[in-house]
């Protein structure tokens, strides 16, 4: 990095520092260039001023269902805090925001309410599979799956699938707030009121994103393949009653699947 890159490096990460009050604002006035009194805070001020907003507005295209759930005043509330506790990294703002969750978690006012970190979670698989890349577009060849030993084969599902096994059921709370009927939320009571959770599988369609609710079986199996095991150690960890057939139907048909590896075997000593 040449001298005036690294300079203008130093200078942006001394204006986040005093943004977020780390340093005093007094420390930036060596960095400004052409500063007049009282440049300094005019100018912390309109960013500190437009932070919340900013905030606001990339968190609840990342988080629409949190935002639905708690309501906008207290969402914007929410949204200014993790700004503060969790800044931007890059310039993207549309990578801003995995720490949500957890943050929602740790969050005692929100503890009455403990599906929401899941819910969060579950919309943050939802915004990163948005922006995956597209992968292969033609069907995968199988015929290895017929030459090769389940040890050395490894399933590989399309970017952007992810899974996620909640205690809550997260896929019909998501399911509710994508759609328009009148009582859109007669699952999620039913669902609640038998204490039921979801596996939440998460998949591109398209441009579009789909969730789904997985039965247990099919759900580890399909983490098991998303954890890089190979189709034995998947198979195994689905259990005898898997159907592994009707799986891959599915997964065919849906193109979750993009391509079967082999290891190859290791040299003979």
């Amino acid at each position: 990095m040449n001298q005036a890159l690294q300079r203008e490096a130093q200078r942006q990460q001394q204006l986040l520092r005093a943004l977020w009050r780390d340093v005093p604002a007094e420390s930036l006035q060596g960095w400004l260039r052409e500063p007049h009194d009282g440049a300094v805070a005019e100018g912390l001020a309109a960013y500190r001023g437009n932070a919340g907003a900013i905030a606001e507005r990339a968190l609840a295209a990342a988080f629409p269902t949190i935002a639905a759930l708690v309501g906008a005043d207290d969402f914007a509330a929410l949204a200014r805090d993790f700004w503060q506790h969790h800044p931007p990294l890059r310039g993207d703002l549309g990578e801003w925001g995995e720490a949500l969750p957890a943050f929602i978690a740790g969050n005692a006012a929100l503890s009455s309410e403990p599906y929401l970190a899941d819910s969060a979670r579950l919309d943050w698989l939802v915004h990163a599979a948005s922006r995956a890349t597209d992968g292969p577009e033609g069907p995968p060849a199988l015929d290895v799956l017929a030459q090769a030993a389940p040890e050395a084969l490894q399933l590989v599902l399309r970017p952007g699938c992810a899974l996620l096994a909640s205690r809550w059921p997260v896929a019909a709370v998501w399911h509710a707030h994508q759609a328009e009927s009148h009582d859109r939320f007669a699952a999620v009571r039913a669902a609640f009121a038998a204490g039921r959770g979801d596996n939440a599988f998460v998949r591109r369609d398209g441009f579009a994103v789909r969730v789904e609710a997985l039965a247990d079986e099919p759900a580890d199996f399909t983490m098991a393949v998303l954890n890089g095991a190979p189709l034995s150690a998947a198979l195994d960890t689905a259990g005898d009653h898997f159907a592994f057939d009707q799986w891959l139907l599915q997964a065919l048909q849906q193109r979750w699947l993009v391509a079967v590896h082999v290891t190859p075997s290791p040299p003979a000593a």
